[in-house]
């Protein structure tokens, strides 16, 4: 735990023992309605405190995910809850998810999704350079053998590894452009082939 987290625990104790003893001082005469009445307000804390914990494990579970139409070869993504639209893309039989990034031009791999993918340390070596939003960062070109999303297959497909940091691998216009409908309509990303 990081000092600022002991500082949140430290105050929420405290604040916890003051409620808790002025409550036994409102209820001095009624101990036993008094214990009951503290034993429910303790559920409740930690429950509070059980949801916080637990919210992005929920809000993962209930998030609504990529719908894939095969017999019309349309796929509808809904926009995420932080306003971004994310694709899970089968590679080399592994399920990557990327986020929709429009301003980018290739797909961009983050180094833990291109080991997960059987790319080897071999495959990606570090010679050229991209330029960000955060300024150039050393990049890897790959080649991926087998790349699905839903029913559509693509061999042979050219992205990149990135050196630096990134929390997920990006979807860039070079594969976006493969289908022939990109539309953005009322929340919801809309890709046809």
């Amino acid at each position: 735990m990081s000092a600022m987290e002991y500082g949140n625990l430290a105050y929420l104790v405290l604040l916890g023992a003051v409620i808790v003893f002025w409550f036994f001082i409102q209820n001095r005469q009624g101990l036993n309605k008094t214990l009951q009445q503290g034993a429910v307000w303790g559920l409740i804390f930690l429950g509070v405190i059980a949801a916080v914990g637990l919210w992005g494990d929920i809000r993962q579970t209930v998030q609504p995910q990529q719908l894939v139409m095969s017999e019309t070869g349309r796929i509808e993504v809904p926009r995420g809850p932080d306003g971004h639209y994310y694709l899970t893309l089968e590679i080399n039989d592994a399920p990557v998810r990327f986020v929709v990034d429009t301003g980018a031009t290739s797909m961009v791999l983050t180094q833990k999704d291109a080991a997960r993918v059987g790319l080897k340390d071999e495959d990606v070596i570090f010679y050229t350079e991209a330029m960000t939003a955060n300024g150039p960062v050393r990049t890897a070109p790959v080649r991926l053998a087998d790349v699905a999303l839903g029913p559509f297959h693509d061999r042979d497909v050219r992205a990149f590894v990135n050196e630096g940091e990134m929390s997920k691998s990006l979807l860039g216009m070079e594969y976006l452009n493969r289908f022939a409908r990109l539309e953005i309509n009322n929340g919801r990303l809309i890709l046809e082939r």
